[in-house]
């Protein structure tokens, strides 16, 4: 009977490493994915600025505080990873809300970027528009719609956190929602220094 349970739990405990294996390749095929579409982006605004027509303006003041924002966010992800290690079930849950909120605040920060660009008479589309103009709302537009798939994964992680999902014994779903959270972090900073000092 003891060899029965033990053959069952060591079935288990290979079909979760499997798994844990196949999921994170496929968040990294997802993830290289991303990273060609934003270099291809990158490279054509570099192509179309040595053409020449090429508006020079002032990167928002928004942009700058949502910066902030979205580096403090992925703190919110180790504290909830580490409370996860450490079984601390309100730990996991305030990380992921603390995240949330900062990823919400880096989106206002955005929104309001946009309004600044506009402000300067930056448009995307339009008569008065000029390539540059166009190449920031694509490129930061881009990101932030990127950003809503990683808000729907904060959803779904908490959601199982309140069910004790997430503990010394396993925490990947956690691990991969990370993993996404801190690569949207990483690639607005390249984003936000390549558009702040290519113009």
């Amino acid at each position: 009977m003891e060899t029965v349970e033990l053959s069952n739990l060591e079935k288990q405990e290979e079909q979760l490493e499997i798994r844990k294996k196949t999921s994170k390749n496929l968040l990294w095929v997802g993830i290289l994915s991303i990273i060609m579409l934003f270099a291809g982006l990158t490279s054509a605004y570099i192509v179309r600025q040595a053409e020449g027509q090429w508006l020079v303006f002032d990167l928002p003041n928004a942009f700058y505080l949502s910066t902030l924002f979205i580096l403090l966010s992925s703190g919110g992800l180790i504290w909830a990873n580490r409370s996860a290690k450490s079984d601390n079930f309100d730990g996991v849950k305030m990380g992921l809300m603390l995240t949330f909120v900062l990823g919400l605040a880096f989106s206002y920060f955005q929104f309001e970027g946009w309004s600044q660009l506009r402000a300067q008479d930056v448009f995307f589309a339009g008569k008065e528009s000029n390539a540059a103009g166009s190449f920031m709302y694509v490129i930061t537009g881009l990101h932030l719609a990127h950003l809503f798939a990683g808000f729907l994964s904060l959803i779904y992680t908490f959601a199982q956190s309140t069910q004790g999902k997430y503990n010394s014994d396993g925490k990947l779903g956690l691990e991969l929602c990370s993993l996404y959270w801190h690569f949207l972090g990483l690639l607005w900073v390249y984003l936000f220094f390549f558009l702040l000092y290519i113009r």
